[in-house]
C-alpha cells in the first residue's frame, strides 16, 4: 500500500521545522544544553561500539539513514571511518545537497528509505537516529525497517538513538519503546539504554550547563532518549530482542 500521505506529510514538516525561526532557535548548536547533548550522545556511542569490538571504523561500511546535515556522518571520521564507506540517506533534497557541499567525498543521496538503492547486506553499520520517532505511518515505519534489515549484514548492528517519552508539545512525533523498538527488529540481540537529558531543561542551565547537566543526566526519570545498538543475528543465531 501507498504511503505518499506519510512522506509528503514528513517533507512538510520539516520544511516547517526549517522556515521557524523558533525551532532553529531551540535546536541551535550555540546553546550548551545542546551541546552536551551531543556530547553525551558521542561518548555513548563510541562506548558501545568499542564494547562489540567495531573500534576503529577503518573497514566498515556506515550508512545513515536520514542524515540530515551529515554531522552525525562526519562524527564518526576520527575513529577511523573512511569517507569513501561513509554513505547518507535523507528524504529532503535540500538537506542533502547542503550536505553534499560540506561533504563532497561521502556518498549521499536525496530518497525514501522505503526503498534504498543498495545491495543486499551491503553495510556493516546502520545509523537510525530519531527517524522512527517521526514516521507516524505504521507501514511506512515497517518498510523502512524491512530495508534497513535487507541492507545490513549478518552479525551487522544498528546503532540506534530516538525518544522513548511522547512529547507532549510536538504531534509530529511517537515514542519508541523498547516493545516497539522490539516490534520492529524482532530477532536482533538489543542493546539500549536511557539517556539525553529532558531537552527544554537542558536548553535552560546556561552557564552552568558543565555542572548541572552531568548531574540531572544521571537522573534516570529525566532521560527522554534511549541509545543502543541493535545487533542482526548471524545466520545459526537463535537471538530475539529483549
Amino acid at each position: 500500500m501507498s504511503t505518499h500521505h506519510e512522506v509528503e506529510r514528513l517533507r512538510k514538516v520539516y520544511h516547517g521545522y526549517r522556515e521557524s525561526k523558533a525551532v532553529q532557535a531551540k535546536w541551535s548548536q550555540a546553546n550548551p544544553g545542546n551541546q552536551a547533548i551531543v556530547q553525551e550522545r558521542t561518548h555513548a556511542l563510541k562506548q558501545l561500539l568499542q564494547t562489540v569490538g567495531f573500534l576503529p571504523l577503518t573497514n566498515y561500511r556506515i550508512l545513515d539513514v536520514g542524515c540530515g546535515s551529515g554531522d552525525v556522518l562526519a562524527g564518526l571520521v576520527p575513529w577511523g571511518a573512511l569517507p569513501d564507506n561513509l554513505y547518507g540517506v535523507d528524504l529532503l533534497p535540500d538537506l542533502i545537497a547542503a550536505a553534499k557541499q560540506r561533504f563532497p567525498e561521502f556518498h549521499l543521496q536525496h530518497g525514501n528509505a522505503e526503498q534504498l538503492d543498495f545491495q543486499d547486506a551491503s553495510f556493516d553499520l546502520v545509523l537510525l537516529f530519531t527517524v522512527f520517532s517521526s514516521i507516524l505511518d505504521e507501514r511506512m515505519a515497517y518498510n523502512v525497517a524491512r530495508e534497513v534489515r535487507r541492507v545490513l549484514r549478518s552479525g551487522g548492528a544498528i546503532a540506534w538513538y530516538d525518544f522513548r517519552y511522547r512529547n507532549p508539545w510536538n504531534f509530529h512525533t511517537r515514542p519508541m519503546t523498547k516493545r516497539r523498538v522490539c516490534q520492529f527488529f524482532p530477532d536482533f540481540e538489543t542493546r539500549l539504554c536511557t539517556i539525553t537529558l529532558l531537552p527544554p531543561l537542558a536548553r535552560r542551565l546556561g552557564l552552568l550547563t558543565h555542572v548541572l547537566y552531568p548531574l540531572l543526566a544521571a537522573i534516570p526519570l529525566l532521560q527522554t532518549h534511549y541509545m543502543g545498538l541493535l545487533i542482526k543475528p548471524r545466520w545459526n543465531s537463535n537471538r530475539q530482542c529483549g
